[in-house]
């Protein structure tokens, strides 16, 4: 495994950090979510997409349905990525975003997170 990049975007008090990992196997996806969580005990959600040849898998991780882990599937299927995690960070400031801003927030922190390594 090996972290890529990462990038954080604030979005009306809530901080959102964005990994980018290469990645092999299935274990190392559970090492790097186990870390993250320790990292991150505060952090409200950790919703996350990654792709191992035709071993894709999407989670919200309590976000509202789609919101989260979907967005960050597309980037990936988008940019054809593959042996890939992207997982977002998210601690919650306060304020609701609703679907519509939440969905986009995350959108917009997978293609950042990718776009930087050009």
């Amino acid at each position: 495994m090996k972290l890529i990049n990462t990038c954080t975007l604030d979005v009306k008090k809530s901080k959102f950090i964005a990994y980018y990992y290469e990645i092999n196997n299935k274990e190392e996806i559970d090492n790097i979510l186990k870390d993250i969580k320790v990292e991150h005990k505060k952090a409200k959600h950790i919703p996350y997409a990654y792709k191992i040849d035709n071993l894709i898998k999407k989670s919200d991780d309590k976000e509202p349905n789609n919101t989260a882990g979907t967005p960050i599937y597309n980037i990936i299927m988008q940019n054809n990525l593959n042996n890939v995690l992207i997982l977002v960070v998210r601690y919650f400031g306060g304020t609701l975003l609703g679907s519509g801003l939440l969905t986009r927030t995350y959108l917009n922190s997978a293609k950042e997170v990718i776009k930087k390594v050009d």
